[in-house]
């Protein structure tokens, strides 16, 4: 058999590289272990292509005899057979943990009814799992590149299922907020672990940009359908099954837990002190943002958060410089093109975030539609994102990445501009669904690339913690987005309470519609910056590859 040399030239620019010889047929709704098959196939012949192999690790020797299994395979299972199950396990986890993120908003009117929680009290049940998951991504990230990431997926796995099962028994506030502060300390072992397998597994080129687009159709995707489960469950059970629904998932998670690959143990200490300075920094600007949104910018607590939150980050910067074995490595903000993805990500994110929480709350107390019918309303809008995020692969070989997050994030803008004219007059259709349906296909554009142009280029031991920082600018962009939107929906709803006459059931729709449209155009102009990012800073292109 023969086989082909690709010479590769210094490239000034990042790369994604995919082979030009797509087959389209192939790419057919084959079931999750069908397409990682496909996705192998892609792998092998790409490697293939590129130099022969006198013996692989599934291939005969010329004498006959059977090579043993490596100590991460399972006897009698194929190469395709096992990156499906990885990817399966992987996806199935990051959708409980992504899920999780925005299945509770629905269920918070419940969730205060049987715990007779005040609002201040309420808003930290969101609050406490952000604080934890975002803080302490960067240390999940790390710790599976010296544990190794099957060891720390697991035992993240396990904590999350535990925690939900004492969220979903919880008899007081406190011991819900204590539960939902420790998913996120599970969310932030197990999640890093996901991605970084997946890079792990599959090597840049169309296998990988494939398997991006099922997990970014699993990130993007999820929290929108979140929405459409925690109205269900809220209205058909209970808001303790919001919890309890965790269970059986994750239990499955961990008996099929042993088909993952394992990676490396890598030889280093933990960077304790970046470890703290960064999970403290990140926890202290989420929670100064939220304290901002309740009790105003010039608060002093406010401010006095803002400051520890900057000594802290200052500090984590220079500890990451100086350190041998950094939690987080500084190389990976040096290329130009994954910084501003980074950047982007936590603008889109935020807007997206805070488009749900601000639309759901619309629908339900100016609509009128009931939880169910509330987490319905959205499920067009998951759909379109699902179908566009699985055609972004093929359109991103043909156009391009950078044009692909640009065609994305344009009608993103338009839909948030669109629901920034929102008012009490306004119906579910046109003007709710059809801003909604162009944000899932301005989203479902956008995230493959995005996500791609984070991880191109990264080396293999700096993989746990590149992918763990696509999670912490996911998790703590969604976060300090909302918080801002908060802020302006109240500045703008208090001036319009200030200035109203109309009658009192009449006024607080106006009044809330009123904080809403502000929260939507300001939204707007956030993805407005992150198209401005991608334009002045992503240098990314794809480079087309003839194979046999």
């Amino acid at each position: 058999m023969s086989s082909q040399t690709t010479t590769r030239q210094a490239r000034p620019e990042a790369e994604i590289r995919t082979p030009s010889g797509y087959n389209i047929a192939r790419r057919r709704r084959l079931g999750l272990a069908g397409r990682a098959a496909s996705i192998q196939a892609d792998t092998d012949s790409g490697q293939r292509g590129q130099h022969e192999q006198p013996a692989g690790p599934d291939e005969q020797p010329a004498d006959g005899h059977e090579q043993p299994a490596r100590p991460d395979e399972q006897p009698g299972t194929s190469r395709s057979g096992r990156l499906g199950l990885t990817l399966a396990i992987v996806l199935c986890a990051q959708l409980m943990i992504i899920l999780d993120a925005t299945v509770v908003n629905i269920a918070l009117p419940g969730i205060s009814r049987g715990l007779q929680l005040s609002a201040t009290s309420l808003s930290w049940v969101l609050n406490a799992y952000s604080l934890t998951f975002g803080g302490l991504l960067l240390l999940g990230g790390r710790a599976g590149d010296i544990l190794g990431r099957r060891r720390v997926f697991l035992w993240g796995i396990a904590l999350f299922t535990l925690a939900s099962f004492g969220g979903g028994l919880a008899a007081t506030a406190p011991e819900l907020l204590a539960a939902r502060a420790l998913q996120g300390v599970g969310a932030a072992l197990a999640t890093p672990a996901t991605l970084a397998t997946i890079v792990a597994s599959v090597p840049e080129g169309r296998a990988r940009t494939r398997a991006i687009a099922l997990f970014t159709a699993v990130i993007t995707g999820g929290a929108s359908l979140g929405l459409v489960l925690g109205g269900m469950i809220t209205q058909w059970a209970s808001w303790r099954w919001v919890f309890f629904v965790n269970i059986p998932v994750g239990a499955a998670v961990l008996l099929a837990g042993r088909f993952l690959p394992e990676s490396p143990r890598r030889p280093g200490r933990f960077d304790i002190a970046g470890a703290v300075s960064s999970t403290a920094g990140v926890a202290a600007l989420v929670y100064a943002f939220f304290r901002a949104a309740s009790a105003g910018w010039g608060d002093p607590l406010t401010l006095i958060t803002f400051g520890a939150a900057a000594i802290l980050l200052t500090a984590f910067a220079l500890t990451e410089a100086t350190t041998r074995q950094p939690v987080t490595p500084l190389r990976l903000f040096a290329d130009r093109t994954r910084a501003a993805s980074y950047l982007a990500r936590v603008l889109v994110v935020g807007a997206m975030f805070g488009t749900f929480f601000f639309l759901s709350q619309f629908i339900q107390d100016v609509l009128g539609f009931s939880p169910v019918k509330t987490g319905l309303a959205f499920l067009p809008m998951t759909i379109m994102l699902f179908a566009v995020s699985r055609l972004a692969p093929r359109l991103m070989i043909r156009f391009g990445p950078k044009q692909l997050m640009l065609a994305g994030l344009a009608p993103a803008v338009g839909s948030l501009a669109w629901l920034g004219q929102i008012t009490p007059d306004t119906t579910y259709w046109p003007g709710v669904l059809g801003p909604m349906l162009m944000m899932g296909f301005g989203m479902g554009l956008a995230f493959v690339p995005l996500t791609a142009a984070s991880l191109a280029g990264v080396a293999p031991e700096d993989s746990g913690a590149a992918s763990a920082m696509v999670n912490v600018t996911q998790q703590v962009g969604g976060a300090l987005g909302l918080a801002a939107l908060v802020t302006v929906y109240g500045h703008a709803s208090h001036a319009a309470a200030h200035h109203g006459s109309a009658a009192t059931s009449s006024l607080a729709q106006q009044v809330f519609s009123h904080g809403v449209a502000a929260s939507f155009a300001t939204a707007a102009i956030f993805d407005t910056i992150a198209i401005f990012v991608i334009l002045i800073a992503v240098r990314l292109r794809t480079t087309m590859v003839s194979q046999r």
